[in-house]
């Protein structure tokens, strides 16, 4: 019962210590970074409608196929763990921060050689989003055609 007390007390001294996050500054930098990356987005978008004929629709999949380009880029250079470090969520959530845990993966454990090393621990963090993405993609088609059946 001691033990559990003493416990306590050194978490609570160490919460009179700790720094107090500024929720709002950090929400401000995750929006604007993320923000701009999407803005990113749209001005590929843009590019690659007027400058190489793709439509709308088609216009997406070379967007995203660049901006995960340019992360894993800016992951291997050192930059969008920065990035990271500033924005927090803001960084992390588009497409571009899953490239960087990818990319961070495969970069901490290539020593280990390309199989053993890269191959297989760059999906120990991808590989449960893309189940859960194939998953929940699986549902959400599932109730849409049986929407359609019933209507």
């Amino acid at each position: 019962m001691a033990l559990h007390r003493l416990k306590d007390d050194y978490t609570n001294k160490v919460k009179e210590y700790h720094p107090k996050p500024n929720y709002m500054m950090n929400c401000i930098k995750a929006f604007v970074v993320g923000g701009l990356i999407c803005t990113l987005g749209e001005v590929l978008t843009k590019m690659y409608i007027h400058y190489f004929d793709f439509t709308e629709k088609n216009a997406g999949n070379p967007t995203i196929t660049t901006l995960i380009l340019l992360s894993a880029i800016l992951t291997g250079l050192g930059v969008y763990d920065k990035l990271g470090q500033f924005a927090g969520a803001g960084s992390a959530i588009p497409v571009t921060g899953f490239a960087n845990s990818m990319v961070s993966a495969a970069m901490e454990h290539r020593s280990e050689g390309i199989v053993l090393g890269i191959a297989t621990n760059m999906f120990k963090i991808a590989g449960s989003v893309i189940v859960f993405g194939v998953v929940g993609a699986y549902v959400v088609g599932l109730i849409r055609y049986t929407w359609k059946l019933l209507q």
